[in-house]
Protein backbone atom coordinates (compact mmCIF):
# COMPACT_ATOMS: atom_id res chain seq x y z
CA UNK A 1 0.00 0.00 0.00
CA UNK A 2 1.19 3.08 -1.17
CA UNK A 3 0.81 6.80 0.96
CA UNK A 4 -2.58 7.09 2.46
CA UNK A 5 -4.79 9.72 0.92
CA UNK A 6 -5.46 12.87 2.93
CA UNK A 7 -9.75 13.20 2.57
CA UNK A 8 -9.84 17.29 2.10
CA UNK A 9 -12.90 18.10 2.75
CA UNK A 10 -12.53 21.46 1.19
CA UNK A 11 -13.69 20.26 -2.39
CA UNK A 12 -16.54 18.56 -0.69
CA UNK A 13 -18.18 21.57 0.92
CA UNK A 14 -17.16 23.35 -2.85
CA UNK A 15 -19.60 21.17 -4.54
CA UNK A 16 -21.57 21.50 -1.62
CA UNK A 17 -22.11 24.98 -1.84
CA UNK A 18 -22.20 24.76 -5.71
CA UNK A 19 -25.40 22.46 -5.84
CA UNK A 20 -26.74 24.91 -2.95
CA UNK A 21 -25.91 27.64 -4.69
CA UNK A 22 -28.30 26.79 -7.66
CA UNK A 23 -30.85 26.01 -5.04
CA UNK A 24 -31.52 29.02 -3.41
CA UNK A 25 -31.28 30.25 -6.83
CA UNK A 26 -34.40 28.50 -8.30
CA UNK A 27 -36.00 29.46 -4.96
CA UNK A 28 -35.32 33.07 -5.26
CA UNK A 29 -37.19 33.13 -8.84
CA UNK A 30 -39.94 31.83 -7.12
CA UNK A 31 -40.31 34.62 -4.28
CA UNK A 32 -38.76 32.34 -1.88
CA UNK A 33 -35.52 33.48 0.22
CA UNK A 34 -34.20 30.71 1.95
CA UNK A 35 -33.69 32.08 5.57
CA UNK A 36 -31.72 30.58 8.17
CA UNK A 37 -31.66 31.86 11.75
CA UNK A 38 -28.86 31.42 14.12
CA UNK A 39 -29.72 31.99 18.30
CA UNK A 40 -26.58 32.66 20.29
CA UNK A 41 -26.51 33.33 24.08
CA UNK A 42 -23.55 35.08 25.16
CA UNK A 43 -20.06 35.75 23.37
CA UNK A 44 -18.22 32.05 23.53
CA UNK A 45 -15.24 32.29 21.10
CA UNK A 46 -16.42 28.87 19.45
CA UNK A 47 -19.75 29.91 18.86
CA UNK A 48 -18.37 32.93 17.04
CA UNK A 49 -16.27 31.25 14.80
CA UNK A 50 -19.18 28.99 13.97
CA UNK A 51 -21.50 31.73 13.75
CA UNK A 52 -19.21 33.88 11.30
CA UNK A 53 -18.41 30.31 9.24
CA UNK A 54 -21.66 30.13 8.67
CA UNK A 55 -22.37 33.43 7.82
CA UNK A 56 -20.14 33.68 5.20
CA UNK A 57 -21.02 30.17 3.90
CA UNK A 58 -24.77 31.62 3.80
CA UNK A 59 -23.63 34.82 1.70
CA UNK A 60 -22.02 32.57 -0.51
CA UNK A 61 -25.14 30.35 -1.27
CA UNK A 62 -27.80 32.74 -1.27
CA UNK A 63 -29.03 32.06 2.36
CA UNK A 64 -30.48 34.81 4.12
CA UNK A 65 -28.88 34.87 8.20
CA UNK A 66 -30.86 36.62 10.51
CA UNK A 67 -28.99 37.06 13.71
CA UNK A 68 -30.73 36.81 17.30
CA UNK A 69 -28.13 37.36 20.21
CA UNK A 70 -28.89 37.42 23.97
CA UNK A 71 -26.24 38.37 27.13
CA UNK A 72 -24.91 35.45 29.20
CA UNK A 73 -27.65 36.82 31.54
CA UNK A 74 -30.82 35.78 29.33
CA UNK A 75 -33.70 34.30 31.15
CA UNK A 76 -35.38 30.51 30.10
CA UNK A 77 -38.48 32.84 29.65
CA UNK A 78 -36.63 35.16 27.17
CA UNK A 79 -35.38 32.36 25.38
CA UNK A 80 -38.17 30.46 25.10
CA UNK A 81 -40.42 33.44 23.80
CA UNK A 82 -37.80 33.95 21.02
CA UNK A 83 -37.80 29.67 20.00
CA UNK A 84 -41.55 30.11 19.88
CA UNK A 85 -41.51 33.48 18.03
CA UNK A 86 -38.90 31.63 15.04
CA UNK A 87 -40.94 28.62 15.43
CA UNK A 88 -44.11 30.90 14.13
CA UNK A 89 -42.31 33.33 11.82
CA UNK A 90 -43.02 31.82 8.37
CA UNK A 91 -39.83 33.55 6.54
CA UNK A 92 -37.77 31.58 8.59
CA UNK A 93 -37.07 28.10 7.10
CA UNK A 94 -34.03 26.79 9.83
CA UNK A 95 -32.93 27.78 13.41
CA UNK A 96 -29.51 26.87 14.49
CA UNK A 97 -29.33 27.40 18.38
CA UNK A 98 -25.48 27.61 19.32
CA UNK A 99 -24.74 25.65 22.57
CA UNK A 100 -23.94 24.82 25.09
CA UNK A 101 -26.18 27.17 26.65
CA UNK A 102 -25.72 28.82 30.19
CA UNK A 103 -26.17 26.53 33.36
CA UNK A 104 -28.80 28.37 34.42
CA UNK A 105 -31.09 27.50 31.76
CA UNK A 106 -32.35 23.75 30.61
CA UNK A 107 -30.93 23.09 28.19
CA UNK A 108 -32.65 19.63 26.85
CA UNK A 109 -36.27 21.59 27.79
CA UNK A 110 -35.15 24.88 25.08
CA UNK A 111 -34.11 22.31 22.41
CA UNK A 112 -37.26 20.25 22.95
CA UNK A 113 -39.20 24.01 22.09
CA UNK A 114 -37.73 24.36 18.81
CA UNK A 115 -40.24 22.65 15.44
CA UNK A 116 -38.33 19.75 14.45
CA UNK A 117 -39.24 21.32 10.93
CA UNK A 118 -36.70 24.08 11.55
CA UNK A 119 -34.40 21.81 13.75
CA UNK A 120 -31.68 22.32 10.97
CA UNK A 121 -28.94 20.86 13.07
CA UNK A 122 -30.59 17.97 14.28
CA UNK A 123 -30.78 18.68 18.25
CA UNK A 124 -34.47 18.21 19.30
CA UNK A 125 -36.07 14.49 19.59
CA UNK A 126 -38.34 14.95 16.75
CA UNK A 127 -35.20 15.23 14.39
CA UNK A 128 -33.52 12.18 16.00
CA UNK A 129 -36.51 10.21 15.57
CA UNK A 130 -36.40 11.23 11.84
CA UNK A 131 -32.78 9.89 11.62
CA UNK A 132 -33.68 6.77 13.39
CA UNK A 133 -37.24 5.58 11.89
CA UNK A 134 -36.61 7.37 8.21
CA UNK A 135 -39.42 9.49 8.48
CA UNK A 136 -38.60 12.46 6.78
CA UNK A 137 -39.21 14.83 9.42
CA UNK A 138 -36.37 16.94 10.88
CA UNK A 139 -32.54 16.85 10.01
CA UNK A 140 -29.56 14.92 11.21
CA UNK A 141 -26.76 16.67 13.20
CA UNK A 142 -24.46 18.42 10.64
CA UNK A 143 -21.41 17.03 11.47
CA UNK A 144 -22.84 13.72 10.95
CA UNK A 145 -23.84 14.58 7.38
CA UNK A 146 -20.80 15.38 7.02
CA UNK A 147 -19.16 12.39 7.40
CA UNK A 148 -21.76 10.89 4.35
CA UNK A 149 -20.99 13.62 2.57
CA UNK A 150 -17.44 12.94 2.61
CA UNK A 151 -17.66 9.56 1.86
CA UNK A 152 -20.07 9.92 -1.00
CA UNK A 153 -17.42 12.31 -2.82
CA UNK A 154 -14.94 10.39 -2.55
CA UNK A 155 -17.39 7.22 -3.87
CA UNK A 156 -16.73 5.40 -0.88
CA UNK A 157 -20.17 3.04 -0.98
CA UNK A 158 -20.62 1.79 2.62
CA UNK A 159 -22.57 -1.78 1.61
CA UNK A 160 -20.95 -4.51 3.28
CA UNK A 161 -18.87 -2.82 5.05
CA UNK A 162 -17.49 -3.02 8.53
CA UNK A 163 -17.61 0.78 10.20
CA UNK A 164 -16.75 1.24 13.60
CA UNK A 165 -18.17 4.34 14.92
CA UNK A 166 -15.49 5.53 18.55
CA UNK A 167 -18.33 7.13 20.24
CA UNK A 168 -22.08 7.53 21.47
CA UNK A 169 -22.94 11.16 21.83
CA UNK A 170 -26.23 12.31 20.09
CA UNK A 171 -24.20 14.63 18.02
CA UNK A 172 -21.97 11.96 16.30
CA UNK A 173 -21.88 8.83 17.26
CA UNK A 174 -25.42 7.39 17.44
CA UNK A 175 -26.59 9.31 14.38
CA UNK A 176 -23.56 8.82 12.31
CA UNK A 177 -24.31 5.07 13.26
CA UNK A 178 -27.62 4.80 12.10
CA UNK A 179 -26.89 6.65 8.77
CA UNK A 180 -24.34 3.89 8.35
CA UNK A 181 -26.78 1.32 8.54
CA UNK A 182 -29.02 2.82 6.26
CA UNK A 183 -26.17 2.29 4.16
CA UNK A 184 -26.30 -1.54 4.76
CA UNK A 185 -22.93 -1.09 6.67
CA UNK A 186 -22.18 -3.24 9.47
CA UNK A 187 -22.05 -1.46 12.58
CA UNK A 188 -20.08 -1.25 15.96
CA UNK A 189 -19.96 1.21 18.45
CA UNK A 190 -17.44 1.86 20.64
CA UNK A 191 -17.59 4.14 23.61
CA UNK A 192 -15.81 4.61 26.88
CA UNK A 193 -16.72 1.69 29.09
CA UNK A 194 -15.88 -0.81 26.03
CA UNK A 195 -13.13 -3.31 27.39
CA UNK A 196 -9.20 -1.95 26.29
CA UNK A 197 -9.54 -5.10 24.33
CA UNK A 198 -12.98 -5.03 22.54
CA UNK A 199 -11.78 -1.42 21.35
CA UNK A 200 -8.75 -2.26 19.95
CA UNK A 201 -9.90 -5.70 17.92
CA UNK A 202 -13.24 -3.77 16.30
CA UNK A 203 -10.82 -0.81 15.27
CA UNK A 204 -8.66 -2.97 14.19
CA UNK A 205 -10.91 -4.96 11.70
CA UNK A 206 -12.91 -2.67 10.69
CA UNK A 207 -13.19 -1.53 6.66
CA UNK A 208 -14.12 2.49 7.99
CA UNK A 209 -13.21 4.08 10.92
CA UNK A 210 -15.16 7.53 12.35
CA UNK A 211 -13.70 8.57 15.42
CA UNK A 212 -15.91 10.98 17.36
CA UNK A 213 -14.54 10.71 21.25
CA UNK A 214 -13.75 13.90 21.87
CA UNK A 215 -10.25 13.15 23.06
CA UNK A 216 -6.84 14.77 21.52
CA UNK A 217 -4.64 11.61 19.67
CA UNK A 218 -6.62 9.14 21.68
CA UNK A 219 -6.81 6.87 18.52
CA UNK A 220 -3.23 5.49 17.63
CA UNK A 221 -1.82 2.99 15.91
CA UNK A 222 -3.13 0.11 18.34
CA UNK A 223 -6.77 0.60 17.89
CA UNK A 224 -6.53 0.83 14.02
CA UNK A 225 -5.94 -2.17 11.19
CA UNK A 226 -4.66 -1.20 7.92
CA UNK A 227 -5.34 0.06 4.83
CA UNK A 228 -8.42 1.63 6.35
CA UNK A 229 -10.71 5.05 5.50
CA UNK A 230 -10.50 7.15 8.71
CA UNK A 231 -13.07 10.09 9.50
CA UNK A 232 -12.11 12.16 12.05
CA UNK A 233 -14.28 14.07 13.83
CA UNK A 234 -12.65 15.12 16.57
CA UNK A 235 -11.77 18.92 17.64
CA UNK A 236 -9.17 19.48 20.36
CA UNK A 237 -6.50 21.27 21.45
CA UNK A 238 -2.97 19.55 21.49
CA UNK A 239 0.04 20.30 23.88
CA UNK A 240 0.75 22.99 21.89
CA UNK A 241 -1.75 25.15 21.48
CA UNK A 242 -3.13 24.12 18.02
CA UNK A 243 -5.97 22.31 16.42
CA UNK A 244 -6.00 18.39 16.52
CA UNK A 245 -8.55 15.49 16.14
CA UNK A 246 -9.26 12.39 18.06
CA UNK A 247 -6.85 10.53 16.05
CA UNK A 248 -2.84 10.93 16.06
CA UNK A 249 -2.22 12.02 12.59
CA UNK A 250 1.20 11.94 11.80
CA UNK A 251 0.75 7.89 13.68
CA UNK A 252 -1.59 6.79 11.90
CA UNK A 253 -0.94 8.05 8.45
CA UNK A 254 1.48 5.49 7.27
CA UNK A 255 -1.05 2.76 7.63
CA UNK A 256 -4.26 3.98 6.21
CA UNK A 257 -5.97 4.22 3.16
CA UNK A 258 -7.14 7.35 3.27
CA UNK A 259 -7.46 9.79 6.11
CA UNK A 260 -9.02 13.19 7.17
CA UNK A 261 -7.48 16.20 8.64
CA UNK A 262 -7.42 17.61 11.41
CA UNK A 263 -8.76 20.81 10.48
CA UNK A 264 -9.55 20.72 6.98
CA UNK A 265 -11.52 17.49 7.45
CA UNK A 266 -14.89 16.93 8.27
CA UNK A 267 -15.57 19.97 9.81
CA UNK A 268 -14.89 21.72 7.35
CA UNK A 269 -18.19 20.04 5.44
CA UNK A 270 -20.47 21.34 8.27
CA UNK A 271 -21.61 24.55 6.83
CA UNK A 272 -22.49 23.82 3.56
CA UNK A 273 -24.31 20.67 5.01
CA UNK A 274 -26.39 23.40 7.23
CA UNK A 275 -26.70 25.27 4.27
CA UNK A 276 -28.11 22.16 2.24
CA UNK A 277 -30.64 21.76 5.37
CA UNK A 278 -31.88 25.18 5.60
CA UNK A 279 -32.92 24.73 1.55
CA UNK A 280 -34.82 21.51 2.29
CA UNK A 281 -36.70 23.02 4.71
CA UNK A 282 -37.19 25.67 2.74
CA UNK A 283 -38.27 23.22 -0.14
CA UNK A 284 -40.74 21.32 2.34
CA UNK A 285 -42.17 24.74 2.70
CA UNK A 286 -43.29 25.13 -0.58
CA UNK A 287 -44.43 22.06 -0.86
Amino acid sequence: MGEAKRLSGKPVADQLTEENQKRAWEMRQQGIVPTLAILRVGEDTGDLAYERGAMKRAEKTGVEVRQVTFPESVTQAELLRAIEQLNQDEKVDGVLLLRPLPHHVDEKYICEQLDPAKDVDGITSGSMAGVFMDTGRGFPPCTAQACMEMLDYYGEDLTGKKVTVMGRSLVIGKPVAMMAMKRNATVTVLHSRTRREDFAKAGQEADVVIAAMGRAKMVGPGQLGHDQIILDVGINEDEDGGLCGDVDYEAVWPGAAMITPVPGGVGSVTTAVLMKHVLQAAGRRMG
